[in-house]
């Protein structure tokens, strides 16, 4: 609730960042609502006028609900067209109050690309001297039944790799991919080039640290996976200069959902 000093009052909520009141003094000692709106704040919820609420990502109309320039299509939620954000715009969401005072409130919406995008982010403090290395250490197997995953087709954006022992144990430097089983800079099959030498049959297949092109650049595509159907697809991208790629070589036994 904000008040200034000739005495007008606004009411506003964090669903929607919508503006519940305007009540404005007269001269005549009286006070008027001068806002639409609905007797409850929880029926905002239930009305599909957009009173007073705060639209976007677009206000107004999309017309076929097409971004014609990047060819991608949005939600219609008027015949075919898209109106104020769509069914999912940000009148549908509740905002967070970032400051407020007796005259001001400032609102935040974070509204990050739809694209079915996973980010984890690791921080960690030490109290000495200690090497830190997280990961998450998430299998992905694309197919609509999860039997042989080596089907799926991988691009692996990458110059080098580090090869290692039986143990898994960095063996020698750096080599290039290049002529090898390990070069995935072409989308191939994971079962193309399945131990097809002696890196590989070190540890039963591929588990191995590529050194990627991207370099840290989360904006750059660090890998690509996809489904045996191609209906599927997992791009990777990475603020860490490698990648390890690991085929499950020792999951043998290992208990599954079925």
């Amino acid at each position: 609730m904000l008040h200034n000093a000739g005495g007008m009052v606004a009411t506003f909520m964090d669903w929607g960042a919508t503006w519940l009141s305007a009540r404005v003094p007269m001269a005549d000692g009286s006070v008027r609502e001068a806002l639409l709106g609905c007797a409850m704040p929880s029926d905002y919820l239930h009305q599909d006028a957009y009173l007073s609420a705060t639209v976007g990502h677009y206000a107004n109309r999309i017309a076929r609900a097409i971004l014609t320039q990047q060819a991608i299509q949005l939600a219609a939620n008027q015949g075919e067209h898209q109106l104020h954000g769509g069914p999912q715009g940000f009148d549908k969401h509740c905002w967070q109050i970032v400051s407020q005072s007796e005259n001001r409130v400032m609102y935040r919406l974070d509204s990050p690309d739809d694209d079915n995008c996973l980010s984890i982010s690791y921080q960690a403090e030490v109290d000495r001297p200690c090497p830190v290395n997280l990961t998450n250490h998430a299998y992905f197997n694309l197919d609509v039944h999860h039997g042989d995953a080596r089907q799926h087709r991988l691009q692996m954006l990458a110059e080098q790799y580090l090869p290692v022992d039986s143990c898994g144990i960095p063996s020698a430097p750096l080599k290039a991919v290049a002529g090898t089983s390990f070069d995935f800079r072409a989308a191939k099959t994971v079962a193309q080039d399945f131990l097809a030498n002696a890196d590989q049959q070190a540890v039963k297949g591929y588990d191995h640290a590529f050194l990627l092109d991207a370099d840290g650049d989360v904006s750059q595509p660090a890998a690509h996976l996809w489904s045996v159907d191609g209906m599927l697809q997992l791009t990777v991208t990475a603020a860490a200069p490698a990648l390890q790629f690991y085929t499950g070589n020792y999951l043998a036994g290992t208990r599954a959902r079925e």
